[in-house]
């Protein structure tokens, strides 16, 4: 299994298959499902208990957030966080394997990968290709819920990896770090409605729609491929970089991508296009759609 190690934010269906087969998980290695889908198409935790990798525990991201916040998704605190995926089984020394059933193969589980990361995990993994592809090649599910024996975490913020609003304001001036915003065309430009909000999109922001990254199948593209996307779009992997989106999730995809080429300090804005939308001056939201009437 050692081979696995080339990149550890990226775990296959067979190596993890593998280590579950030699009795792997445990308290050292943790499989966390972390889908969520919009509650009037699929419910995540009822398809959870129906059908999840064995020894897989469900990752509430709709739990394990700022329940304070009026956005969706936002980090939680550092006790929350460390409370929540203690009770998940999770210790500082646990390799975490995180994977989501998206019908695009991985949607959310980079989310919960970052997540990790931002609170100081390093040895966390999603699974390449999701549940989607786990079935699809074979591999055992279960019905059966596991009970893990609660663990220790300690979560410490990496503010690193986070941008607030106010840096992101304060950037529009600046240009200290390129933003790149991982929502569709569409959306990006204003031309279309983002979950029922205007759209439109942060002054100097580039747009990487984030399944760019993933191939028909639902895997991670080759690491050169992901390379050329980059450079298309003239984005430095050397230089600061911050990723957004409509509400901090698929920005999560850009940061993974930049990690498999080795940049590990992507940092997300976590409001994203949530918050902008709401507290940024309209000169900074830029739309096509308002230029063109």
């Amino acid at each position: 299994m050692a081979p696995q190690v080339l990149s550890r934010a990226l775990v296959t269906a067979k190596w993890l298959s593998e280590a579950m087969r030699a009795g792997k998980v445990g308290p050292s290695l943790r499989i966390l499902d972390a889908s969520w889908y919009p509650p009037q198409e699929r419910n995540a935790r009822q398809e959870f208990k129906e059908s999840h990798i064995p020894g897989a525990s469900f990752f509430d991201i709709e739990v394990c957030r700022d329940q304070s916040s009026p956005y969706d998704f936002m980090l939680p605190s550092e006790s929350h966080f460390a409370d929540y995926v203690g009770r998940l089984g999770v210790s500082n020394d646990t390799h975490v394997v995180v994977y989501d059933g998206d019908q695009l193969g991985t949607f959310y589980a980079p989310r919960a990968w970052w997540m990790f990361r931002a609170f100081g995990h390093k040895d966390v993994s999603v699974l390449n290709g999701g549940f989607k592809n786990w079935v699809k090649e074979g591999h055992p599910v279960t019905a059966e819920v596991s009970q893990p024996a609660p663990a220790v975490f300690k979560a410490r913020l990496n503010t690193v990896l986070l941008k607030t609003f106010e840096e992101m304001i304060q950037n529009v001036g600046s240009l200290r770090f390129q933003v790149v915003d991982s929502r569709p065309e569409g959306r990006f430009r204003g031309t279309e409605l983002d979950q029922g909000l205007e759209s439109g999109h942060i002054p100097g922001a580039v747009n990487i729609p984030f399944h760019s990254f993933l191939t028909e199948s639902g895997h991670e593209k080759s690491i050169e491929e992901i390379q050329e996307i980059f450079r298309e779009k003239k984005v430095d992997l050397s230089k600061p970089l911050a990723a957004t989106c409509r509400k901090g999730v698929t920005a999560c995809h850009i940061a993974l991508a930049a990690y498999l080429c080795g940049k590990r300090d992507v940092a997300i804005y976590d409001g994203s296009w949530s918050e902008w939308f709401h507290r940024a001056p309209p000169r900074y939201k830029v739309s096509e759609l308002k230029r063109n009437k």
